[in-house]
């Protein structure tokens, strides 16, 4: 790790080696950074950002589009919570609503199972080149997050193997973020404050604007660092690390220019029971669904599935609030 930088930039190339020591230093580094703020910079040799350049172009091109062209791939329209997110769909409290456009990716489940609604086949558009690009983006972090995977194992003292048969099939999102830059728009941020739902997140941004909240209970502005993603830990990793990291709040402010946002969710298997990896007797959490957490937290956030339980259509079994993990609300209170 670097001291020199806002967050702790880690490098995880030697999770490639064949040797243990290697890959465990990593761990450690791993471990640090998370337990110190749970934000952090991530560089690797593993990473080709040649993809990561195809994946803005063909966005800025798409979302150039007319807003009829684009609704045509509603993500109302699908079955597996993928597709067009149009400006004002999200909402993570109150009657705000946050200043971006997205089209959501999920894994392309080709499978037979339909009793989960985020496993199925992505809605995609017919756009030149846009699922070659996206699945050629998503296909390159979805096998780093893997290693990844393996390197919190290590740092959680379980075997290296530990998360294998738990991500196989896991409906890990990818998400493609417009900020238009409105100067006309005094207040309203480019997304509100919360914890991501999943595991870790592996954003690639293009513009400043991503404020984390730290241990002080500081909003801190996190700069652009070339050829690096930037990672945070969401709400179930803080369980299966029984809190020892912390899902940190984020949100994006009032952006000062056009903005892209790229963040892969990296989850668990639908059915995989998220709770502390170690057992002990002093559990901090209830266990959960990690597929069921993950739909309940987009469900209370997206206004066609917050009309579907409106109406009766929707029942979510077993949801918490959002922003129930991380920072308690003092802490937040004194930024």
């Amino acid at each position: 790790m670097q001291d020199q930088y806002v967050l702790p930039l880690v490098d995880i190339s030697k999770m490639q080696s064949p040797h243990l020591a290697d890959r465990l230093e990593v761990a450690a580094d791993l471990d640090q950074a998370c337990k110190d703020i749970g934000f952090l910079y991530l560089k690797g040799d593993q990473f080709n950002f040649a993809y990561a350049k195809s994946l803005v172009e063909l966005a800025k091109s798409y979302f150039e589009q007319d807003l009829d062209t684009k609704m045509q791939h509603y993500i109302g329209k699908s079955s597996n919570h993928s597709g067009y997110v149009p400006i004002g769909e999200e909402q993570f409290a109150g009657n705000s609503y946050d200043l971006k456009e997205a089209y959501d990716v999920n894994y392309d489940y080709q499978g037979s199972r339909t009793d989960c609604p985020l496993l199925g086949p992505t809605l995609w558009p017919a756009y030149p080149n846009f699922k070659t690009i996206v699945s050629q983006y998503y296909g390159h972090l979805r096998t780093i997050s893997e290693q990844i995977f393996a390197a919190f194992a290590l740092a959680l003292g379980v075997k290296e193997d530990f998360f294998a048969d738990k991500i196989n099939d896991a409906p890990s999102q990818l998400r493609l973020i417009h900020y238009p830059y409105n100067p006309d728009i005094k207040d309203a941020e480019g997304i509100g404050a919360h914890t991501d739902y999943e595991c870790f997140t592996l954003l690639l941004p293009t513009a400043p604007g991503l404020q984390v909240l730290n241990k002080a209970g500081e909003w801190i502005d996190i700069p652009l660092i070339e050829n690096t993603l930037v990672m945070n830990i969401g709400d179930m990793m803080e369980i299966l690390s029984n809190g020892k990291y912390l899902a940190t709040k984020h949100r994006v402010k009032k952006v000062s220019e056009e903005r892209y946002s790229f963040p892969l969710f990296c989850t668990c298997n639908y059915d995989t029971v998220i709770e502390p990896v170690v057992h002990t007797n002093d559990s901090k959490y209830k266990p959960l669904i990690g597929g069921e957490h993950l739909f309940n937290q987009t469900a209370q956030t997206f206004q066609y599935l917050k009309q579907r339980i409106a109406s009766g259509e929707l029942v979510l079994k077993n949801a918490v609030p959002l922003s129930s993990f991380g920072l308690n609300e003092k802490a937040e209170a004194a930024s």
